[in-house]
């Protein structure tokens, strides 16, 4: 009998890095996590503590697990925090990741087979795109730390494949689910709308509303993980849905959910809020991996708004 699949994730405390396990446990293959210490535990996965900012700690523990597939999606994934810390995101973002494809291609040479990294790019490393859609030919130009510090790993990622590791970064547009965290402006939407349609609370104060992004449904962003880690080819894909929505419609969505349809005595704009550069509006064309690995969105915009407004409000 052969061997099972071994994989490693880094990030497995945050949003996808849950639904990843979950998605692999499933598969039947042999999870473990580059976790630090204090983040919850996924049951059935194996977790070992430590901060991929080191990097010889962290190929060590990579050297001696010796996985068939890893997913580096740790990150500092705040674009608001990063221009507080971006020597921090620059070390977490960019320098760990780059240390994980260099302990992936060690292992790889060391092994004689193939170790497959996925890592978790972002749309962000677009800045302001020249086009609309973006897709893979996009040139990269970002204008915040968080973005330039992905976009150093994202063309890594490029030099790693021309030395015959089969890494692939994908270029991941925004995605939400329940498991968002509070300080992200989707989840402060809808559990703002949630406390306000329980009257515990009556006021939302928010940024920028006319910002726009691609939204998606984070378990389906972790489906185009998995199919790029077992893809027969390496390449590099963006994972979007192909609509643009600004913050006020999502706003506008999720009030009609609990039945208010004029929401604008509930919103506050506070200029505080207002990053000092943000990203134009972003909208991805994925049409690459839905032809390559036939992977499409299940959720729309409406439905992903409806599901945490609802989880929100249990």
């Amino acid at each position: 009998m052969a061997p099972p699949i071994t994989a490693l994730i880094t990030g497995v405390g945050g949003q996808d890095g849950g639904y990843l396990a979950e998605r692999l446990l499933a598969d039947g293959v042999e999870v473990h996590a580059l976790a630090l210490p204090g983040d919850p535990p996924v049951a059935g996965v194996h977790t070992h503590h430590g901060d991929v900012a080191d990097v010889t700690g962290t190929r060590a523990l990579l050297l001696d697990l010796a996985p068939h597939e890893i997913y580096n999606l740790a990150a500092v994934s705040s674009v608001a925090r990063s221009w507080e810390e971006p020597d921090l995101v620059a070390r977490v973002n960019g320098l760990a990741a780059v240390g994980l494809l260099e302990s992936a291609y060690q292992l790889q040479e060391r092994t004689g087979r193939a170790v497959r990294f996925v890592q978790a790019s972002s749309a962000e490393i677009f800045g302001q795109p020249d086009r609309s859609p973006q897709d893979e030919s996009t040139p990269v130009r970002p204008v915040n730390p968080y973005g330039a510090a992905k976009a150093y790993a994202h063309l890594m990622v490029g030099v790693y494949r021309q030395r015959g590791l089969p890494a692939t970064a994908l270029i991941l547009y925004n995605h939400e689910s329940p498991r968002r965290p509070i300080q992200f402006v989707t989840r402060k939407i809808t559990a703002g709308v949630a406390a306000i349609a329980a009257g515990t609370e009556t006021t939302l104060r928010l940024g920028n509303l006319a910002a726009a992004r691609d939204w998606g449904w984070a378990p389906d962003v972790v489906e185009a993980m998995v199919l790029a880690a077992r893809a027969d080819g390496a390449r590099d894909y963006v994972v979007a849905t192909g609509e643009s929505h600004s913050v006020e419609e999502f706003v506008a969505t999720a009030f009609r959910c609990v039945g208010i349809d004029d929401w604008t005595p509930y919103v506050e704009v506070d200029a505080a809020l207002f990053r000092p550069v943000d990203a134009a509006a972003l909208c991805g064309d994925s049409a690459r991996i839905r032809d390559d690995l036939g992977w499409a969105p299940t959720v729309g915009f409406e439905e992903l708004v409806r599901r945490m407004v609802e989880a929100d409000r249990l």
